[in-house]
């Protein structure tokens, strides 16, 4: 008998169109990254291998009670309400594994949104119904409540949506919270660079509410792949019974500390982005060929520009990397361009005001 890969395979790995990120739609060298919605400033902490040798031999903690203790601190949460992942990513496909039985539950997402939510999805074998965002990129909520079944377990909302950039309305979310009986994520990666105030406060008055954030923007710690989820105590139970036992490294751990005792400086840079952010806004929109440019409360900019595809590919001939968003829904002729420094930002303009179509 022969070995048959493609037997063993599961159907829905088979058909699985799996994330994709601008970095790899790309090979060259690249002077300005404008693609994935990092820190462009930097990061508050360098990493020296050398000082962490003596604690390499030993595993890490594995509920990261120090590194959860200081988050507590910042974020006026009780630790024990705190999940800490492998980036919000292994959040997302732990709530999944948790709540959704492979093959016959489905979760609703609200495109255009993060595609994580789908491919995770995929990856459990649980089907994926969409709900279109409006024309504003605010949700539909008629279209949930029909789009709800008896094995609808999970509504994942964006907000700041990725890659609209807009704040989803708190009273919309609310709704949702109060007349849906499975889990809400609700995922705050950009919440930093936004008026909206966080959810993640108001635990106690939805236990059905998981609150997602991240180290990677704002904070400016990409590299440390690390996730938050904020939820009652039970829900955060078992997402530690079904995570990985030391699914977050020393070296994260330790980076992490040292990254959160600078508040004061990474609050600097979330006010110069935001400064940045308008400056870019303001020149973008006297480009001839930008249709427009939509209001954010994120570290990125969703700019419509006719020609938005040969405008793309120019830009990565001259080394400028943006993502391309207009083969996805609701963003037709919509590029997603990152916030970054000043001098990457002028950078852009200028190469973008010699563009001709």
């Amino acid at each position: 008998m022969e070995f048959n890969l493609e037997y063993l395979v599961r159907e829905n790995i088979k058909n699985l169109s799996p994330y994709s990120t601008a970095r790899h739609e790309f090979s060259g060298e690249a002077r300005v990254m404008l693609d994935a919605n990092e820190n462009a400033t930097g990061s508050p902490v360098t990493l020296s291998i050398n000082e962490q040798h003596e604690l390499l031999n030993r595993y890490p903690d594995p509920v990261q009670l120090k590194l959860k203790e200081r988050i507590s601190a910042i974020k006026g949460i009780p630790f024990e309400n705190i999940f800490a992942g492998n980036g919000s990513d292994e959040a997302i496909d732990v709530l999944i594994r948790i709540f959704c039985e492979p093959g016959f539950d489905n979760i609703i997402t609200l495109p255009p949104t993060y595609g994580m939510y789908s491919v995770a999805a995929a990856i459990n074998n649980i089907k994926v119904k969409e709900v279109p965002l409006n024309a504003d990129f605010q949700m539909n909520i008629q279209g949930i409540a029909d789009a709800v079944d008896e094995y609808t377990k999970i509504i994942f909302i964006c907000s700041p949506n990725n890659p609209s950039g807009n704040s989803i309305t708190r009273q919309d979310i609310e709704i949702i919270l109060n007349n849906f009986d499975g889990i809400v994520v609700v995922d705050e990666a950009y919440i930093n660079y936004a008026r909206q105030k966080t959810l993640s406060l108001q635990l106690m008055d939805h236990p059905n509410l998981v609150v997602l954030q991240t180290l990677s923007k704002a904070w400016g710690l990409a590299a440390l792949r690390l996730g938050l989820a904020f939820a009652g105590k039970e829900i955060i139970q078992l997402m530690n019974n079904v995570k990985y036992p030391y699914n977050i490294n020393i070296a994260t751990q330790e980076l992490a500390l040292q990254g959160l005792q600078q508040i004061e400086k990474v609050n600097t840079w979330i006010h110069d982005c935001i400064e940045q952010r308008d400056w870019l806004e303001k020149e973008l929109k006297q480009l001839p060929y930008t249709q427009k440019v939509y209001p954010s409360d994120a570290n990125f900019l969703l700019v419509k520009m006719t020609g938005a595809n040969d405008i793309f590919k120019y830009l990565q001939q001259k080394g400028i990397i943006v993502r391309n968003r207009s083969n996805i829904p609701g963003c037709a002729d919509c590029l997603r361009i990152t916030v970054g420094t000043e001098n990457e930002n002028r950078i852009l303009i200028d190469t973008l005001k010699a563009y001709t179509a």
